[in-house]
C-alpha cells in the first residue's frame, strides 16, 4: 500500500456533502472510492449531462474532472488554510457515452508547491477510456475568500 498523499485521513461522506448545492451534485456527481494516492467520483449520463444529439457532453466530462481536482487538492492541502482554484483544464474526449455512468480516476502528476497538477482519466460502465484531462489548481490562502 502506498503511503497516502492526504493531509488528513479523507471520508466520502463528508467529501459527497461538501458537493451540497454545487454544480457538482446538479450533475449527480458522487465521489465512491479514497485510495492513499488518487480519488474516484462517477455522474450519470442522462438528461442533466447529454448534449442534444443523446450522448453525454464534453462540458459535462470537463466539470466532471475539474470537480475531482479540485477535491484532491482540497484534501492534500490543509483545508482549515488553504483552497484549491483551477487556473487550467484540458480534455481529450476519446469515445462517446450514451448512457449508465462515467467514472473519473483522479491522480497527481505534482501536488508540491503552490501549483497541482492533475490527470484525470473517465471511463465507461465496460471500464473503456472515454476521455482523458489535466487539470491545474492554484493553491490559495483561504483567507483571502470570504467563504
Amino acid at each position: 500500500m502506498s503511503e497516502s498523499i492526504w493531509h488528513k485521513q479523507p471520508n466520502l461522506n463528508e467529501i459527497n456533502a461538501f458537493g451540497k448545492n454545487t454544480l457538482g451534485e446538479a450533475l449527480g456527481i458522487e465521489f465512491t472510492e479514497i485510495a492513499p494516492d488518487y480519488i474516484v467520483a462517477k455522474m450519470p449520463v442522462d438528461e442533466r449531462t447529454k448534449q442534444p444529439f443523446g450522448l453525454l457532453h464534453g462540458g459535462a466530462n470537463v466539470a466532471l474532472a475539474e470537480t475531482l481536482g479540485s477535491v484532491a487538492s482540497l484534501l492534500v492541502v490543509n483545508s482549515d488554510l488553504f483552497i484549491g482554484v483551477g487556473v487550467e483544464i484540458n480534455a481529450n474526449h476519446i469515445k462517446a457515452v450514451f448512457s449508465g455512468y462515467v467514472k473519473g480516476v483522479c491522480t497527481p502528476l505534482n501536488i508540491s508547491g503552490k501549483n497541482h497538477v492533475w490527470d484525470i482519466k473517465i471511463y465507461n460502465e465496460a471500464n473503456e477510456l472515454t476521455c482523458i484531462s489535466r487539470f491545474t489548481c492554484t493553491i490559495i490562502p483561504k483567507s483571502k475568500f470570504a467563504l
